[in-house]
Order: C-alpha cells, then sequence, then structure tokens
C-alpha cells in the first residue's frame, strides 16, 4: 500500500461510490488504495494504448511505402468516386472547402 501523502477531496456519484466500495470490498483493501489502484490501471493502459496505436500507425505507413502508394492520389482518387456516386444520385454537396470540389462543377455537382 501507498503512503498517503496528499490528502484530496472529490465528489463522485452514488453509482461510481458503490462501485468503489465493491472494488474495495473484492480486493480486501481501502477505498482510497482501490482507486489508487484503477487510477494507476488506467494510466497503463492509456500508455499501452498509445504506444500500440502508433506502432500500428508506423507498420501501415511503412507498408503503403513498400508498395509504392500515392496516398494524396489514392484520396483524391476515392473523393473523385464519392462525388461521381453523388452526381449520378443528383445529390448536394455541402462543403466549406469549394476549392477542392469546384472541379466537379461541369460535371454536374450542386455544391450548397
Amino acid at each position: 500500500m501507498a503512503t498517503t501523502s496528499i490528502k484530496s477531496t472529490y465528489s463522485l456519484d452514488a453509482e461510481s461510490v458503490r462501485a468503489l466500495e465493491g472494488l474495495a470490498r473484492r480486493w480486501n483493501v481501502s477505498k482510497s488504495e482501490a482507486l489508487r489502484r484503477m487510477i494507476r490501471s488506467a494510466a497503463r493502459r492509456q500508455s499501452a494504448t498509445g504506444s500500440q496505436a502508433l506502432n500500428a500507425l508506423d507498420a501501415l505507413q511503412a507498408a503503403v511505402r513498400s508498395r509504392g502508394i500515392d496516398l494524396a492520389r489514392w484520396e483524391r482518387d476515392v473523393k473523385s468516386e464519392r462525388v461521381a456516386a453523388g452526381i449520378a444520385d443528383g445529390a448536394l454537396l455541402a462543403t466549406a472547402n469549394a476549392a477542392d470540389f469546384g472541379r466537379f462543377k461541369s460535371a454536374g455537382l450542386t455544391l450548397a
């Protein structure tokens, strides 16, 4: 158990207090110790999740680079396909970035 060096007061809703009391009973520790354990656990998970996400992004970027994929061109192509589908359906496109879609006006795209 940790040695108390700072005392703080927090307001919790009834459901959170019941959950805290249940965990303290299950772990056979004080509510303060249960809270410390939960905080540490959440901090470790957040750190691990952040690292995992960055590792996944690095792996994805490496895979894209190794295949010679031009992401900017791919994004333009996907956007063009979606816009073409919208034109075919007679859809109205609401955008704050009209410059990106202006080239589709001659094909029948209506911008809002």
